[in-house]
């Protein structure tokens, strides 16, 4: 039972730290949908979304208010629509990108995911209706959130996808290029993407759900860099205790916030998600606490050890106050949503191979990451396949959120808004992989996934 004493004890953290609870997200099972028919299909989705969120976002700011917790987003995940919509008689999902859209907008929710598809090992015919409809789909809608999975690591990589996923990641960049591109910001490409993470864009409800869960995510880079600013020059096993004891009681946070939630809304409490997620303020930067902990900036040698240190601490304390840590949680490295990491860049000490690197250890991988809108569709695809190989080769989530902002080059600036702030391009390395990418295929699974 959690008291209210514990959460008056992180008012500080609240006031002064920029502790929140980053998100309430609700899972929506649409399998029981399925229809043939578009029309019906969309008023289905439409009909149940309304009914089961109807309360979510009145309920999230009573919360706000009775416990002084800010709660930044509330948001809606449902199943991957390549499996709800299967049996659509279509040639596009556009329209079914629309009727979520309409139902996120009619409810209040700020972001909804789930247009998505699993083809880790192939694609159905509907993967790839949905997959063909993502640049137009992202385009036209304002909270739609999508998201593939192209690998694991029981299943290899699906080449194929991933070579489709460099086109269109491209293809929705150019739809939205009188926005910066901010299509791509809606979208993910994963390996071994996990059922019930609440963050987007990346958030879909899992065939393994319960019908309908209530998922939190919590965030407070800026508790734990205050609290490693305490035993700044102490030794590494102090450093690991202060962001273990820290992560407990944000997650403990957290799992009040879930309860009452779950309460109120008369649905089952899913899990708490602690993922260090950073905003462009300034003392709410993943990179500052890499400052603290003796680094320059981030980026500087010894970064990937520093990050490690963070991600493996922050589970082990959340684990401890929450018998229900899941999603993603750990530290995430976006780069436009991470002032420290923005300065970083401009600085040179953060490349975009210093980024690869961190994602072996941390828990996501590229992330809001603004490159060329030059760069080509096969090296894009290059990116999600190193990436994916990680993931699939370290048994854990990697993903990759990459922008190409058409009309700009290395060295610009771009500005997102909001909690996605703003980045400059990065530089990619420009040396041709097409050869590679259009061997198509599948890379095998590693040896250590035959684990029966």
């Amino acid at each position: 039972m959690i008291s209210l004493v514990e959460v008056q004890e992180t008012n500080k953290m609240i006031r002064e730290m920029n502790l929140d609870v980053r998100t309430i997200t609700m899972g929506i099972s649409l399998m029981d949908c399925s229809h043939t028919d578009l029309k019906v299909f969309n008023q289905k989705i439409y009909d149940k979304i309304t009914k089961s969120a109807e309360k979510l976002v009145k309920t999230g700011e009573d919360l706000e208010k009775q416990f002084g917790v800010p709660i930044v987003n509330k948001r809606i995940s449902v199943t991957p629509i390549s499996i709800a919509a299967g049996s659509l008689n279509t040639d596009s999902y556009v329209p079914v990108a629309e009727a979520l859209d309409k139902a996120a907008k009619e409810v209040g929710v700020n972001f909804i995911g789930g247009f998505s598809a699993l083809v880790q090992k192939g694609c159905t015919t509907g993967d790839r209706k949905l997959i063909e409809s993502i640049p137009e789909a992202l385009a036209v809608t304002e909270r739609v959130c999508s998201s593939v999975n192209v690998g694991s690591s029981r299943s290899g990589i699906n080449m194929d996808a991933v070579k489709l996923m460099g086109d269109i990641i491209l293809k929705t960049a150019e739809r939205t290029a009188d926005r910066d591109s901010i299509g791509c910001a809606k979208l993910v490409v994963f390996c071994n993407a996990v059922e019930d993470n609440p963050f987007m864009a990346g958030a879909f409800h899992g065939v393994g759900e319960r019908e309908c869960v209530i998922n939190v995510g919590v965030s407070g880079p800026g508790v734990v860099k205050r609290a490693l600013e305490e035993v700044k020059g102490k030794d590494f096993e102090t450093l690991c205790e202060t962001i273990k004891r820290t992560a407990f009681k944000v997650t403990r946070v957290g799992q009040l916030v879930a309860q009452e939630a779950s309460k109120r809304l008369g649905v089952p409490f899913g899990i708490i998600d602690l993922s260090l997620a950073p905003t462009p303020l300034i003392g709410d930067s993943i990179a500052e606490i890499f400052q603290v902990m003796g680094l320059e900036e981030a980026g500087a040698p010894g970064t990937t050890a520093a990050l490690a240190i963070l991600n493996d601490n922050v589970k082990k304390g959340g684990v401890m106050a929450s018998s229900y840590v899941g999603g993603l949680s750990g530290a995430f490295i976006p780069v436009s949503e991470d002032h420290g990491m923005i300065q970083a860049v401009q600085r040179g000490a953060l490349t975009l191979e210093k980024l690869e690197a961190m994602t072996c250890v941390c828990s996501v991988g590229l992330d809001m990451i603004a490159i060329p809108g030059s760069t080509s569709k096969e090296t894009i695809s290059g990116i999600i396949a190193d990436e994916a190989a990680i993931g699939m080769v370290n048994n854990k989530t990697t993903a990759v959120r990459i922008i190409p902002v058409i009309g700009k080059e290395v060295g610009e600036m771009v500005e997102f808004g909001g909690l996605l702030g703003y980045a400059p391009i990065m530089p990619v390395n420009s040396f041709n992989c097409a050869g590679f990418i259009d061997r198509g295929g599948r890379i095998p699974a590693p040896i250590h996934s035959f684990k029966n």
